[in-house]
C-alpha cells in the first residue's frame, strides 16, 4: 500500500517591527506556496516581529497576543479558503504574566 504525497510549503521571510506588515507578508507566501501545490504552510518561528529571544527586553512582552486571535483570525480564514493547513509560531499571551512561544495550527475546517 502507497501512502498518498503530501506537499510542504516553508516561508522564511525578512521581518519588520511592524506587525501588520509581517503578518500580511506571511498571507502572500502562504498564498504562493499554496498555488504552488503546498497542502501544508509552515511559517517560521515568531514571524510576526523581529526575532527578539535573543534579548530579555521587557518592550518585546508587548509583542505576546492571545490565542484565538488577532493573526490566528487572519490565518484561520486564509487556511480555510485555500483550503491548507497553516502551521504558525506565535507569541501568545496566555494571561497577565504568563507568556509562551506557541504553535497554532490551523486547518482548512
Amino acid at each position: 500500500m502507497t501512502m498518498p504525497n503530501v506537499k510542504i510549503g516553508l516561508v522564511q521571510t525578512t521581518c519588520s517591527a511592524s506587525k501588520e506588515e509581517n503578518l500580511a507578508k506571511a498571507v502572500q507566501k502562504v498564498r504562493e506556496a499554496a498555488a504552488k501545490g503546498a497542502q501544508i504552510v509552515c511559517l517560521q518561528e515568531l514571524f510576526t516581529s523581529l526575532y527578539f529571544c535573543d534579548v530579555e527586553a521587557y518592550e518585546n512582552f508587548k509583542l505576546a497576543e492571545p490565542i484565538p486571535g488577532p493573526s490566528t483570525d487572519v490565518l484561520g480564514k486564509v487556511a480555510a479558503e485555500l483550503g491548507v493547513v497553516i502551521i504558525a509560531s506565535l507569541f501568545e499571551k496566555r494571561a497577565e504574566g504568563l507568556y509562551h512561544n506557541t504553535t497554532a495550527i490551523l486547518d482548512a475546517d
